[in-house]
C-alpha cells in the first residue's frame, strides 16, 4: 500500500472497485446473456433479456450433449486431483523427512517439471500413446494431467512439511502412533492450506485443459467440456446465447471449488515462505 500512497486513499479505492468490476462483469454478462434469444443478443449484446428464456439450457443439454461432456470432465478432474494430492503428499513427505541416496536428484527432476512447456510435449505424448494403445480410453487424459500436476504439488507439500516441527511426530510416536497414523492422522490434517491450494490448481488445469483433450481423445462420447463447447460453433453462424448457457454450466463447478477453498489459498501459497 505504501507504493500507492501518492495516489490517495479514495482514488485507490475507486481504482480497486473499477478493477474488481472489470473482473466480475464478464461472468455476469455471460450468465444473463444465456437467457436471451439469438435476435436479442444480435441487436444489443449488453442489454438485459426482455424475458428470462431457459430454453438455451435445455437445448445445450439436449442437442449439445452437454451432460455427457460434463460427466467426463467431472470424472477426469476428480480422479486426477485425488491422485495428485495423494501422490504429491506421500512424495513430499518422503523428500522432506528422509535423507536417502538420490534424494536431491529426484527433487530437482520434479522441479524441472514446472519449467517444461507442457503443450510442447503434445506431439511426443500423442505418438507414445498411439503406439501403446492409450488413445481414446476413459483414463487417457488422467495420465498426463497427473504427471503435469505433480511437480507444483510436490513442491508445495515438501516446503510446507519441512516447516512442521519434528517434535510433533516424535510426540505421536511416544503415544504409540504408527508411521501410517503419523502421516495421515497427524501431518495430513495440518497440511490443509497446501491441500486446498494444490486442489484448486490441479482442478483448474484438469477442468479447463483443451489441447490434450482435443488431440488424445477422438471419440465424441469421451470428450470433455472444453472440447464439447466447440460443438456450439456452426459452420457459418454461432448461437451465442446457447453457447453462453453451456459456458455458464462449465464455469459453475470452478466457482464452487474456488469458494470452498479460497480462504486457504493464500496460506497454502505462502506456506514455508517465512520461518516462524
Amino acid at each position: 500500500m505504501r507504493a500507492f500512497a501518492w495516489i490517495g486513499k479514495s482514488t485507490l479505492n475507486t481504482l480497486l472497485f473499477i478493477f474488481s468490476l472489470s473482473a466480475i462483469f464478464p461472468i455476469v454478462w455471460m450468465i444473463y446473456s444465456s437467457f436471451k434469444t439469438q435476435s436479442e443478443f444480435t441487436l444489443n449484446i449488453l442489454s438485459l433479456p426482455s424475458e428470462w428464456n431457459f430454453s438455451n439450457y435445455v437445448e445445450a443439454f439436449k442437442i449439445g450433449q452437454l451432460h455427457n461432456y460434463f460427466f467426463n470432465s467431472v470424472y477426469i478432474s476428480f480422479i486426477s486431483v485425488f491422485l495428485i494430492i495423494f501422490l504429491a503428499f506421500i512424495i513430499g513427505y518422503m523428500l522432506a523427512r528422509f535423507a536417502f541416496p538420490g534424494r536431491t536428484i529426484i527433487y530437482v527432476l520434479f522441479l524441472f517439471g514446472m519449467l517444461i512447456p507442457i503443450h510442447g510435449l503434445l506431439v511426443p505424448i500423442f505418438i507414445e500413446f498411439r503406439s501403446t494403445g492409450l488413445l481414446n480410453q476413459p483414463y487417457t487424459l488422467i495420465l498426463p494431467y497427473v504427471a503435469f500436476g505433480l511437480p507444483i504439488a510436490i513442491f508445495l507439500f515438501e516446503t510446507f512439511i519441512k516447516q512442521i516441527p519434528k517434535e510433533i511426530e516424535e510426540a505421536a510416536i511416544m503415544d504409540g502412533c504408527s508411521t501410517f497414523q503419523i502421516i495421515f492422522k497427524v501431518i495430513f490434517p495440518m497440511a490443509g492450506p497446501v491441500i486446498a491450494t494444490a486442489t484448486i490448481l490441479s482442478f483448474l488445469y484438469a477442468w479447463n485443459e483443451f489441447p490434450f483433450a482435443l488431440v488424445l481423445i477422438q471419440s465424441p462420447e469421451l470428450r470433455t467440456l472444453p472440447v464439447g463447447l466447440t460443438n456450439f460453433n456452426g459452420q457459418y453462424t454461432v448461437n451465442y446465447p446457447q453457447m453462453m448457457a453451456a459456458m455458464s454450466v462449465t464455469v459453475l463447478p470452478v466457482l464452487i471449488v474456488y469458494l470452498a477453498f479460497y480462504k486457504k489459498i493464500i496460506k497454502g501459497m505462502t506456506a514455508g515462505a517465512v520461518k516462524g
